[in-house]
């Protein structure tokens, strides 16, 4: 058991520091998908990185034992809306890549649809509590959205982005 205060870590740094493709790479992954700071990247990284991990270790597996973890694994990640298709194999899954995680994130969700006008728009709207996921504020914008949470993306009922119903539905 670990104290309550100091949270496990949940991504790992590159290995080597100063590989100047990967530096470059980074810096434009933060800024396509505005990310605040090379950690939440390094965040994603590591989220693949299980993922792929978890997959490589099916092919160890006894053949009737793989295709049932394989089909729960697939299952999982097209919940998570990462796949398009449930039924998937192994290669589908290895050839995933960070951009799939990062595409998944709320920012960039709210920023495809439309309610915001940049990325970083769409991340600032998300911590100011003006966005909501089925009525509830959501506050991070690094939330990962499943497939099933994404048609109920919308503006929160409080904000003042929410177009006013009142003055448009007719008076009796």
């Amino acid at each position: 058991m670990g104290d309550p205060k100091k949270p496990r870590k949940k991504y790992e740094t590159p290995g080597h520091p100063w590989i100047k493709t990967r530096l470059e790479r980074e810096l434009e992954l933060v800024y396509t998908y505005g990310l605040r700071n090379k950690r939440e990247l390094w965040i994603a990284e590591t989220m693949l990185r299980k993922i792929r991990y978890r997959a490589r270790s099916l092919l160890a597996l006894p053949p009737e034992q793989r295709i049932k973890e394989l089909e729960i694994l697939g299952k999982k990640l097209y919940r998570m809306g990462l796949v398009d298709k449930e039924n998937i194999d192994i290669n589908d899954i290895l050839s995933l890549t960070v951009e799939a995680i990062l595409e998944r994130r709320l920012q960039t969700i709210v920023w495809r649809k439309g309610l915001a006008k940049t990325i970083h728009q769409a991340r600032q709207l998300i911590v100011h509590g003006h966005i909501a996921i089925k009525g509830k504020r959501v506050a991070s914008p690094s939330y990962l959205v499943s497939r099933d949470e994404e048609p109920y993306i919308d503006f929160h009922l409080s904000s003042p982005f929410v177009k006013n119903m009142r003055t448009s539905s007719p008076q009796s």
